[in-house]
């Protein structure tokens, strides 16, 4: 029997791409020592770079975030997993996929696990050796997920050789959807091994998919909430942790806001106005606009039928025809989302730019301008987030550190402490700790051309 959900998130940002370049690194988990709502364990983020492809030409890249999870026991298998609070269930390739997009990717071994126990689709244990599953069907943007069901054991630190995780908060026990079937696009692209979703418990099929619902049910947890930080620098990783936030992240103090109907299942808040260079757009004056946090989304997500207009409002010319420029250095207007309680989102050139400028070349008078644009994703309305959802994806996220309040339902806004210049020279001689694929250039990169 055949079920089907969908998420919203990461790959309806992370497109059709070429594979980028393998790396290895060991990924370490750390304990962030945190005077106040210390999390019970902080985890540095791998971080893809994915790249855009224009007529054969490099435009922009798009990027993943990701880190180590640990499944089954006594012997614990270790995947990568994309932390996605658009999304509600935990999906892994199945030893039983032996597809060439599943043979790139770790796959979880059944049989190799003590602890797990084959489901149906009401979470009832089935036999072990039934000929036919119960199986669902997950939409990510452009790709598709099928597998069946199993109970299982995940950690976010590696217990192997524990029979028993029940007195370890770092353990819990879920559903999990173990992939028979991906489909080669996009995810024979990515480094990951699988996606864990963070959205709501309502956002699942079963409350018991829901890794962070789960963790804050049956643990003890400082507090029952994850904080989520972006590095500018790729010497320093990026960081999830759980239970409370890391305030070492932290350059001003949270500012909280409520979630908007919260049995959708998504991080989404209400935006009482969206203006440039203080010019409100008129989409949000009804106030029925509306925004997801997407921590699986690597662009910020806007109405389609204001995109353009926000392109325009945010292209910039550049004086004096330059042969290299890195648009997310050059001056322009900031884009600000005013929230519930007054609080304020701002983002700046340097975060919502695709760094690789445009030249316009005049075919007639055979002169040309170099035009900095955004990098923005059009979003379609449904009936469920209505015509006028944003989606705060990777560009706000690395602004703001978010802190996602699980019981009280609300996110926390706080302007990102950024790595100093004394931990990003420590960690330049240190046992690295997390893994960079694919990096792009560091010069700046050239216009690319368009005739008209």
């Amino acid at each position: 029997m055949m079920f089907a959900a969908s998420a919203i998130s990461l790959l309806s940002a992370l497109l059709v791409s070429p594979v980028v370049a393998n790396t290895t690194t060991v990924v370490a988990i750390t304990s962030a020592a945190v005077a106040v709502a210390r999390p019970i364990v902080t985890i540095p983020l791998d971080k893809q770079y994915v790249p855009v492809v224009r007529n054969d030409k490099i435009v922009s890249y798009k990027t993943a975030y990701f880190g180590k999870v640990f499944l089954g026991l006594p012997a614990q298998q270790s995947f990568t997993v994309v932390f996605d609070t658009g999304s509600g269930h935990l999906f892994l390739p199945s030893s039983r996929c032996e597809t060439e997009t599943c043979l790139k990717h770790n796959r979880y071994n059944r049989t190799s696990s003590l602890s797990a126990v084959d489901l149906d689709h009401e979470g009832r244990q089935v036999v072990a050796n039934a000929t036919q599953r119960d199986q669902v069907n997950i939409a990510y943007g452009t790709g598709e997920v099928t597998g069946a069901f199993v109970r299982e054991t995940i950690c976010l630190g590696d217990h192997s050789g524990d029979l028993e995780t029940e007195a370890s908060k770092e353990c819990v026990r879920i559903r999990v959807i173990t992939a028979t079937e991906l489909t080669k696009e996009p995810f024979n692209t990515f480094q990951f091994d699988g996606v864990l979703g963070l959205g709501l418990a309502s956002l699942a099929v079963d409350p018991e998919f829901s890794f962070f619902g789960q963790l804050s049910k049956l643990n003890s947890l400082p507090e029952d909430r994850f904080g989520y930080f972006l590095s500018r620098t790729d010497s320093v990783p990026s960081e999830i942790s759980f239970g409370g936030h890391d305030s070492r992240r932290m350059a001003t103090e949270l500012e909280w806001v409520p979630v908007h109907k919260p049995e959708l299942g998504f991080w989404q808040i209400k935006v009482l106005s969206v203006s440039v260079a203080g010019e409100a757009l008129p989409l949000c004056e009804d106030g029925e606009c509306t925004a997801i946090a997407d921590t699986g989304t690597s662009l910020i997500g806007a109405p389609r039928q204001v995109s353009q207009r926000l392109h325009w409002l945010l292209a910039r010319k550049v004086p004096d025809n330059p042969s290299e420029i890195d648009c997310r250095t050059f001056p322009g207007p900031d884009l600000v989302f005013e929230l519930e309680g007054g609080v304020k989102v701002t983002v700046g050139p340097e975060d919502y730019s695709r760094a690789t400028a445009m030249r316009v070349l005049q075919s007639k008078t055979n002169s040309s301008q170099v035009i900095c644009r955004a990098s923005l994703l059009p979003v379609d309305g449904d009936e469920v987030l209505g015509p006028k959802a944003w989606i705060l994806g990777e560009p706000v996220l690395r602004k703001y550190y978010t802190a996602y309040d699980w019981r009280r339902q609300q996110i926390g806004w706080a302007i990102a402490k950024q790595p100093s210049e004394d931990e990003v020279a420590a960690a330049a001689v240190a046992e690295p700790v997390h893994a960079v694929y694919g990096a792009p250039p560091t010069d700046p990169p050239t216009p690319t051309q368009v005739v008209v």
